[in-house]
């Protein structure tokens, strides 16, 4: 019974990743990437930088994006603002009144579903090697929290009924984790047995990763199928809307057209390009401070306003409908869902009239400290049920030079695209310094700066004065000469 939901679980994932070669031609598949491209191209995106109606955080895994959900835009945005089942695929109207922030793994294609003209875009990226390792990282820890069990029939066993129990989302009913952590977690119980077939083992090496009989090694991780369709480049195609969890119809069959004929990565990158030209914001997980500042400065800063805006307007109109239709009919209305919208409703306001930039911010590295201190202590926990394997920075910096270079091969356009947010991310930082700059000069400071530097103004101005009338005078001699000459 065991081996038969395993065989299932490989026959799907192959299913998805190995696709027959005749399919995939490449006339035939560069005609489909150049249409899907050209028809991708023309945007009606207008005034990008400007927050519309609904906020889509379109959260690339394994980039800090659920700090920034839990730490800055559920600060921001009340429970009752928050788009309902985010992480599960578009399952409610996005039209529906309140319906205010959407954050989810799901790729660019959800914009199909959405109101584009009233929805911004934001998201973060980070470096493509950095990513791989941590995706490979976050699918074994996760995994390894199953080794409890005593082998994967009973896992699967209690998966099914926590699911039919639960109302809630897990981590493994989101992508890509959905398709990496079942797979990892069925590794890891293969090496399990392996070791206890085997007896015990007097040593297993250094390298966490290249320990095979404890886990998958990066180099056979990076180069299986499933990696290959999921994890490269995976922030180009999940921001190019073309991951094997999108809304377009034909996603599969372009992905696996850019995944055979690598030259036609091209089209897909200048997609991707022009999706991040047209959002509200791009951070760098590198750049974590000035990411969080900024997100806070461009991002913060409007959420506050148009809240503050929306609030300001909701109350007009309940007060003009109360006056219209007098005391006697407010005195009698108890309806309980009028109560649960002005209770959303004061929710909102106590949140925006409160929250400022600057409070915004300090609430977040409170919460950043909070958050990665649980995510630290259930990572050591998972972990320990793969001892010796360790993850860690200094092993990290012990992988070889030619598997990092192959991580970066497989991942060209990911680095390119990486490399044009980065460019994005400085041309915003330079307008948010000089927006500050310039904010922060008041009347008063400029009086100050004119009259206290009034002595050294007046140097310069003499200064000048001075190399002017040198000028002259060498100008008056050398046209007196050229004179003389003619007359000669």
């Amino acid at each position: 019974m065991g081996h038969v939901p395993r065989l299932a679980l490989m026959l799907i994932l192959l299913s998805i990743v190995h696709p027959s070669s005749s399919s995939y031609d490449f006339e035939h598949c560069k005609n489909s990437v150049k249409q899907w491209a050209s028809s991708s191209l023309h945007s009606d995106t207008k005034d990008g930088h400007i927050l519309k109606d609904l906020l889509f955080f379109l959260h690339v895994p394994r980039t800090g994006g659920r700090t920034y959900f839990h730490c800055f835009l559920k600060k921001l945005y009340s429970s009752a603002l928050e788009c309902p089942r985010s992480y599960d695929k578009l399952r409610f109207n996005p039209h529906k009144p309140g319906c205010r922030l959407l954050v989810t793994h799901d790729d660019y294609s959800m914009m199909s579903k959405l109101p584009t003209e009233k929805t911004s875009v934001v998201t973060i990226l980070r470096n493509p090697i950095e990513r791989v390792f941590s995706a490979y990282e976050f699918s074994i820890e996760v995994a390894a929290r199953f080794l409890v069990h005593p082998n994967l029939t009973s896992v699967l066993k209690m998966s099914s009924r926590i699911r039919s129990k639960n109302g809630g989302i897990s981590t493994l009913e989101i992508w890509p984790w959905k398709y990496l952590v079942p797979w990892m977690r069925e590794d890891l119980f293969t090496r399990r047995d392996e070791r206890k077939r085997r007896g015990p083992h007097s040593a297993y090496g250094n390298d966490s990763y290249d320990m095979e009989e404890i886990v998958m090694p990066l180099h056979e991780y990076i180069n299986h199928p499933v990696a290959m369709d999921i994890v490269h480049n995976g922030a180009t195609f999940q921001v190019a809307g073309l991951t094997n969890n999108s809304n377009i119809r034909e996603a599969h069959e372009l992905r696996q057209c850019v995944i055979t004929h690598e030259i036609l990565g091209k089209y897909v990158l200048e997609v991707a390009k022009k999706r991040l030209d047209d959002m509200l914001y791009v951070g760098i997980t590198e750049d974590h401070r000035e990411s969080a500042t900024m997100f806070a400065n461009v991002v913060g800063a409007q959420v506050i306003s148009q809240l503050m805006t929306s609030t300001v307007n909701s109350n007009n109109k309940n007060n003009n409908n109360t006056s219209e239709q007098g005391p006697s009919v407010s005195d009698s209305t108890n309806d309980t869902t009028d109560d649960q919208g002005n209770s959303s409703s004061s929710t909102v306001e106590e949140q925006s009239e409160n929250m400022t930039v600057g409070k915004l911010m300090k609430t977040y590295e409170t919460c950043i400290s909070s958050l990665r201190s649980s995510q630290s202590q259930r990572r050591i926990a998972s972990l320990k049920r793969i001892s010796p394997a360790n993850f860690t920075k200094e092993a990290r910096r012990n992988v070889p030079d030619t598997l990092l270079k192959e991580i970066i091969s497989l991942n060209s356009l990911d680095m390119e695209l990486y490399k044009y947010a980065k460019e994005i991310f400085q041309k915003q930082h330079q307008i948010m310094k000089l927006q500050d700059s310039v904010s922060s000069v008041t009347p008063e400071k400029w009086h100050h700066m004119m009259f206290s530097n009034i002595d050294s103004a007046w140097t310069v101005v003499y200064f000048l004065g001075f190399l002017f009338l040198i000028f002259l005078i060498c100008f008056y001699k050398s046209a007196k000469r050229r004179i003389s000459k003619v007359k000669v």
